[in-house]
């Protein structure tokens, strides 16, 4: 595919990257390099409320007014808040692109932060967190993650605790945005039929003058790595829910290609050992897969399964049994061959997406500072052998697994040596 990308630097560090793709469309946004792990304690929480906030008012346009706006560009707008990234993006038509930067700047810049709207989106930000506690596959990924991490930020829900939420007010979330949306952590992405000059002179004209605080906010510490916890949470359930894992890799390690295709050999498909086993030969559960959440310095591999609860130690024996057969025994040729097709696919597929497109040039701005062309992952995925699937296994799973179980079991119940991998 021909690389149609440029890239300017602001003289602020704002960077604005685009992709220009024959396309009557044109997906858009704003990335900032923060999320819940620029949090403490007592602001957990706040990086997604500003989130919520940035939709609220401006000087110029009231909530209603907004919402009405990017319905009437016709096209696709959201926002998300995640571990380390916050964005607001919207996939409009090409003759809509200069009306699209008008309204994302003006709530990018203008927010009133008015307190009644606060505590208004307050109570839905409450509804948000309910909802996940409500939602036992869902919630299980939030009492692992809180166990890989122990007190480090990464450890913290990205919707924050009840108690800390209840507490935010205007004030603390304006200064939250003013200390951490700085314009080096800044990059403003688009993809489709966009002329780069163009969308650069709107953009800078916006955002040119922004300056960042006096004093940058301290930024991110590595987590250190713990000893393995394995934790039931005892609740009223129709089923047992559970995460198991182990710390795997940064976003940025030379091994991120093999780690992938681990992940899809174990349980990324329909065709993984995983799904094979336990679901089409065993029965034992609906949904089960593995996953991969990497960050800029750390990472972890995880596999989610919801059984009956008289199987938990049944099913948990499975899981093992297949790892420690990855991590023996060499993957066949054919296997390999397999997840390598499954993997590139994916990535191709995706670029017929706009939206897809924009998010993978801001993604790859943000982790690796420059653009990586289709080519270059597919060529990545091409270069790993046999051998070095069965060499990360061997590393990631030589100590015993993390695990967390929600269902209604009994601590007699769980026989967390069904879990061992000697």
């Amino acid at each position: 595919m021909a690389n149609s990308y440029q890239k300017t630097v602001l003289d602020n560090g704002i960077r604005i990257i685009t992709e220009k793709i024959p396309s009557r469309t044109v997906s858009a946004g704003i990335w900032v390099d923060v999320g819940a792990r620029d949090e403490q304690p007592h602001n957990n929480g706040s990086a997604h409320f500003v989130e919520h906030m940035l939709f609220k008012g401006t000087p110029s346009r009231t909530a209603r007014e907004i919402a009405q706006e990017f319905d009437t560009l016709g096209g696709m707008s959201n926002a998300f808040t995640s571990g380390e990234t916050t964005s607001y993006f919207a996939t409009v038509l090409d003759d809509q692109v200069e009306h699209l930067i008008g309204l994302i700047g003006d709530i990018f810049l203008h927010s009133l932060f008015e307190e009644e709207e606060v505590v208004r989106e307050r109570e839905v930000v409450l509804q948000e967190i309910s909802m996940v506690e409500d939602t036992p596959d869902d919630r299980i990924h939030e009492l692992f993650t809180r166990s890989l991490w122990g007190e480090h930020p990464l450890g913290y829900t990205v919707l924050g605790r009840k108690e800390v939420v209840v507490a935010m007010d205007s004030a603390g979330l304006r200064e939250y945005m003013r200390c951490q949306y700085t314009p080096e952590r800044i990059v403003i992405a688009a993809a489709g039929n966009v002329d780069h000059e163009q969308f650069r002179h709107l953009w800078e004209k916006l955002l040119g003058s922004l300056a960042g605080p006096d004093k940058g906010a301290a930024r991110r510490q590595p987590p250190a790595l713990l000893a393995p916890v394995r934790k039931l949470y005892k609740k009223n359930l129709e089923q047992a829910h559970l995460v198991l894992g182990t710390y795997g890799l940064p976003l940025v390690a030379p091994e991120r290609y093999t780690l992938y295709l681990l992940h899809v050999l174990l349980g990324g498909n329909m065709s993984s050992r995983l799904f094979q086993e336990v679901r089409e030969k065993e029965g034992l559960a609906y949904s089960i897969y593995s996953y991969l959440s990497s960050f800029t310095d750390s990472g972890y591999l995880g596999v989610y399964l919801g059984v009956d609860p008289a199987v938990v130690n049944k099913a948990m024996a499975l899981v093992a049994r297949e790892i420690k057969g990855l991590r023996q025994s060499s993957v066949s040729g054919e296997l390999l061959v397999r997840a390598k097709d499954y993997a590139k696919a994916g990535i191709f597929l995706s670029a017929e997406n706009m939206e897809s497109r924009m998010t993978r040039i801001a993604r790859n701005e943000l982790t690796f500072g420059r653009y990586i062309s289709f080519d270059e992952v597919a060529a990545g995925f091409d270069q790993v052998r046999r051998e070095d699937i069965a060499d990360l296994a061997g590393v990631l799973f030589s100590k015993p697994l993390f695990a967390t179980v929600l269902g209604p079991l009994k601590a007699k119940d769980v026989d967390w040596h069904s879990l061992d991998l000697e």
